[in-house]
């Protein structure tokens, strides 16, 4: 089933890569080029350290505040390239606002997704 462009599987594979973000036992840097740069979304690697109980709560929070932050650092520095900081390029500017909206759009579809699994189950005959 294709919703708003991506399919099922692809956002189930984005739910398990936001399980094992959540199961890392640090947060990922948000730097530009960092491991976490995409909110998490998109480079998560699965942890092997034996079964731990994550809250799809936790993971659902964790995930949105990386995608808050990756927006936070992509206006910070969209200010400082617009105030003349000479510490702050273009590029460098412009690679943390895409990922930053590439985030915010795969967050959007979960979302929606969510959204649509919850009213199916709403219209579920009991």
């Amino acid at each position: 089933m294709n919703v708003g462009g991506i399919d099922s599987s692809r956002i189930e594979s984005m739910m398990a890569q936001l399980k094992a973000a959540a199961t890392k036992p640090t947060a990922p840097s948000l730097a530009p080029g960092g491991p976490g740069a995409l909110g998490g979304l998109g480079n998560a690697a699965p942890v092997n350290e034996g079964p731990s109980k994550v809250s799809f709560s936790d993971a659902l929070k964790n995930s949105l505040e990386q995608v808050s932050n990756s927006q936070k650092h992509a206006e910070e520095l969209g200010q400082k390239f617009a105030m003349g900081d000479d510490s702050v390029s273009l590029s460098d500017t412009m690679i943390a606002m895409q990922k930053s909206s590439i985030a915010f759009q795969a967050t959007v579809q979960v979302r929606n997704k969510l959204v649509s699994a919850y009213h199916e189950i709403m219209n579920m005959q009991v």
